[in-house]
C-alpha cells in the first residue's frame, strides 16, 4: 500500500481581513477530514502591495491547493484587500464554500489539483 500523495495547501491572508481565522479553521477541518495533517497548512501573511502583486494575491483569504487557487479569480486586481467568494448556491461570502475546499483536496489526493 502506497502513501497518499503530498498535498500542498496554502492560505494567504492580510491583517485587515476579519475572515482569516474562520478560513484557517475551515481549511484545517477539511484537511483533517481528507486525511491530511491540518498542521501542514501553510499560512502566509501578505504585508505589502508588492508582495500581493508578486503572489497574485487577490484578497484575503486566498486558498491554494497544489498551487491552484480554490476559485480562479476573474478580473480582481492583486492587492491587500478582503476577498469575496461565490458559493455554490450563488451567494457571495468572505469564505469559500466548504464543498469547494473538500473537492480541491480530493482532486489533489487523486493526483491533480484541477
Amino acid at each position: 500500500m502506497s502513501a497518499p500523495p503530498a498535498v500542498r495547501v496554502e492560505l494567504l491572508w492580510w491583517s485587515g481581513c476579519p475572515s482569516a481565522d474562520g478560513a484557517i479553521e475551515l481549511v484545517r477541518e477539511e484537511m483533517g477530514a481528507a486525511g491530511i495533517d491540518p498542521d501542514r497548512l501553510e499560512i502566509r501573511e501578505m504585508t505589502t502591495e508588492a508582495q500581493a502583486l508578486d503572489e497574485s494575491f487577490v484578497g484575503s483569504p486566498t486558498i491554494r491547493v497544489d498551487g491552484v487557487d480554490l476559485q480562479t479569480p476573474s478580473e480582481e486586481p492583486a492587492g491587500l484587500t478582503c476577498r469575496v467568494y461565490r458559493r455554490r448556491d450563488g451567494r457571495v461570502s468572505p469564505l469559500p464554500d466548504r464543498g469547494d475546499v473538500r473537492d480541491a483536496l480530493e482532486r489533489a489526493l487523486e493526483g491533480g489539483a484541477r
